[in-house]
């Protein structure tokens, strides 16, 4: 059986190295707390004493971590997975990385003779621990065949945008989307309570008109009720993926890209306020009365 090793086990990766060990592959896991690995060690995967160690003799590498920052570490560092990974192996970048790292990672590891794919994905933690994820693929098309058989355990959707580092650009578009959205739900619902309205009948008419879309839908009851339980989408990591978003923006765009920034204007405040928290508490923030 194919041999995976998986990286990062934080609420959407813990579920998808689940769904290696459901699919029969032999499944080396690491991740810095050892803690969130012990039950898919009970369910036979091998624990790994670092990333190098996780990539021994593995046919594929899935990282699943924060940031560019988090994605170095794991991949280039002396113990990293790129120092013991054989010839030909598959390293499929899974988190949400920026654009620039994304082509600066393919050329790294393309030098050393793997094969690097940008493969974020769309959907909550219990879609990847179920395999339902969309997955946003760049790669070679040769390069996607190989991987395809990786890929089809965490997913119901594989979209392939192109080369490498296309699936990374369309991830931070959905992401930056996102952000404008959240933050704009805040700010109408905050309007609303102000102004005395009732929010029964907000919600039905928010969730009901031309404004819905499955991020309004989702935040807004949440956001209204301050229901805030069981976080999927931390105020930091929706801060870093829209300011990847306008980074890459402002690198295209003759024009600024005014929403962008503001949005990130908008979580950089979420993030100081409850960075770890969940993303839609940015409607405290913008619910004080005047």
């Amino acid at each position: 059986m194919a041999r995976v090793a998986f990286i990062g086990l934080g609420r959407m990766g813990h579920g998808m190295a689940g769904r290696y060990l459901d699919a029969g592959f032999t499944v080396s896991v690491w991740n810095r707390s050892k803690a969130k690995a012990e039950d898919l060690i009970a369910r036979g995967a091998r624990w790994a004493t670092s990333p190098e160690d996780a990539a021994i003799d593995a046919d594929a590498v899935v990282t699943m971590v924060a940031d560019d920052n988090a994605s170095r570490e794991v991949w280039l560092t002396k113990d990293g997975a790129a120092a013991n990974m054989k010839a030909g192996a598959l390293a499929i970048e899974c988190s949400t990385v920026s654009h620039q790292h994304a082509l600066h990672m393919a050329g790294v590891l393309g030098a050393r003779g793997l094969i690097y794919i940008d493969s974020p994905v769309t959907g909550l933690p219990d879609a990847a621990a179920a395999g339902k994820l969309t997955l946003l693929v760049g790669a070679d098309p040769a390069d996607l065949e190989l991987a395809r058989p990786y890929l089809e355990p965490l997913s119901t959707t594989i979209r392939h945008f192109g080369a490498v580092g296309s699936g990374t650009v369309y991830k931070l578009i959905n992401n930056l989307m996102g952000a404008i959205q959240i933050a704009g739900i805040a700010e109408g619902l905050a309007i609303a309570e102000q102004a005395g309205l009732d929010m029964k009948l907000v919600l039905e008419a928010i969730e009901t008109g031309v404004a819905a879309s499955p991020q309004v839908i989702r935040h807004s009851k949440r956001m209204a009720e301050r229901n805030f339980a069981g976080a999927t989408f931390t105020a930091a990591l929706r801060q870093k993926d829209a300011a990847y978003a306008v980074a890459l923006a402002e690198s295209l765009l003759s024009a600024p890209p005014i929403m962008g920034r503001a949005a990130v204007q908008s979580y950089d405040r979420a993030k100081a306020y409850a960075p770890d928290d969940d993303e839609g508490k940015m409607i405290e923030i913008v619910s004080r009365p005047k």
